[in-house]
């Protein structure tokens, strides 16, 4: 019998995912993270990109944008409390990209009001967008 961890993930908004899982994949800041059944406790930020839940009992990987947030890992439970979370289905190409158009503009702009941290973690946030609704397609087919 395979063991399985309980995951929860998040947003602000509203529970996204709520479920058995057999292993969780996510983007922490030093590379990306897998966690299985009895993973040692941790704690740690994420960065902006794709959640991949395999869920018990499916073949299939459940998928969920992140823009960055809290990994939190117990032995049975790993929780990620994420600043905006959007299920894999959920996500809009045209607005990623016109979010990283964007944001590409204001950076090339450099006026003195400009924000860089802000325009940059929005690029940031547009491109993990854009990768993760590519690996979903890749998954689709």
């Amino acid at each position: 019998m395979t063991q399985l961890i309980h995951v929860d993930v998040v947003s602000a908004e509203e529970l996204i995912f709520s479920g058995e899982a057999e292993f969780i994949v996510l983007p922490g800041e030093m590379g990306e993270l897998g966690i299985y059944p009895r993973h040692t406790p941790l704690i740690t930020r994420i960065r902006p990109g794709s959640v991949r839940i395999r869920v018990a009992g499916r073949d299939d990987e459940e998928l969920v944008f992140v823009s960055g947030g809290i990994l939190e890992v117990q032995p049975d439970v790993v929780t990620v409390l994420a600043d905006t979370a959007i299920r894999g289905h959920d996500l809009d190409e045209a607005k990623a990209l016109e979010a990283k158009r964007l944001a590409e503009e204001s950076l090339v702009e450099k006026s003195a009001s400009l924000d860089y941290a802000k325009a940059s973690a929005e690029l940031a946030t547009a491109v993990a967008q854009l990768a993760a609704i590519q690996k979903l397609r890749k998954t689709l087919r």
